[in-house]
């Protein structure tokens, strides 16, 4: 029996032009970049576009940094106070540990994530750079301090309105007020990335950030409380040097005339204020740069 192999099977082979073209349109650049992850970062902080579990704690505890100034009020209008029960400046004082675990739960977050992945490189692939990268994340840290930290004030300085009492007046502590929690944002989301970043596990992050906040100001109020009651008042002023809310306490007693939660009740004067100040500077400063430091490692 023969087979007949003179017709062979049609040849099915095609040849596909796909038509890959190269991108035309507009290129947005660093900026655009550097704004779009300062703004998911920012919204990341409030758990926005991310799951519902991850909205609740940021949510709650910006609920329970509001709902104190609610009551103060509350009672100041149906009172009819003529001042208000607390200073601007002292909100965030009598509400750090909110705040602190605020900061600890979302500044590692923000960039442990990128470092447990190994997505940070990615980022630094053009057109963003690292220092377009630590600027967003730092930016965006301390804008949400400071939306966590200034709205209690934007609540206190509606009730005085609404109980009438002096515009000028609580106009200007008002201001006073958001000049001293923009530093405490500034200060605190710094440090508070520069613990997270040094670790991929959130968890680390989330106890350094504590950790670095609670112990310090327990550890300077302590010994404070020790030099008040040995009379040895003179090392109050310079206790406060290192405890990130004793130096914030610290600028606004010496620079916004604010009441101060130092034992003695006075508070450091101009000349030790400068030096408060150029602390927090300095800190500011130097979380930056660990920062980048940090970046420059992990991206290579």
């Amino acid at each position: 029996m023969s087979t007949d192999t003179s017709k062979a099977a049609p040849d099915t082979t095609r040849i596909h032009n796909i038509g890959y073209r190269s991108y035309d349109g507009p290129r947005l650049g660093r900026a655009y970049a550097r704004r779009s992850l300062f703004s998911q970062s920012l919204r990341g902080a409030y758990g926005l576009g991310r799951s519902a579990k991850s909205k609740v704690l940021p949510m709650l505890l910006f609920a329970v940094m509001c709902v104190p100034a609610l009551i103060i009020v509350a009672v100041a209008v149906v009172t009819k106070q003529s001042k208000l029960s607390i200073e601007y400046t002292q909100y965030a004082l009598f509400l750090q540990v909110v705040i602190s675990i605020y900061l600890a739960s979302q500044a590692p977050q923000s960039v442990s994530r990128d470092l447990r992945f190994r997505t940070v490189p990615l980022y630094f692939s053009r057109p963003i750079e690292r220092v377009d990268y630590v600027l967003a994340k730092f930016g965006a840290m301390a804008s949400a301090l400071f939306v966590l930290t200034a709205s209690p004030l934007l609540i206190l300085w509606i009730g005085s309105m609404l109980a009438k009492m002096d515009f000028v007046e609580q106009s200007k502590m008002f201001g006073q007020g958001l000049v001293s929690v923009a530093l405490l944002s500034l200060l605190f989301g710094g440090i508070g990335l520069v613990m997270a970043a040094l670790t991929p596990r959130r968890g680390f992050g989330v106890a350094a950030v504590i950790a670095v906040f609670t112990i310090s100001y327990g550890a300077v109020s302590t010994l404070m409380g020790i030099a008040y009651a040995t009379e040895n008042e003179g090392a109050i002023q310079w206790l406060g040097l290192f405890s990130p809310m004793t130096l914030i306490d610290g600028v606004q007693t010496a620079f916004l005339g604010a009441p101060t939660g130092f034992p003695d009740g006075g508070g450091p004067g101009a000349g030790v204020g400068v030096v408060y100040l150029l602390v927090v500077l300095a800190l500011v400063a130097g979380s930056y740069g660990i920062l980048m430091r940090r970046y420059r490692k992990v991206g290579l």
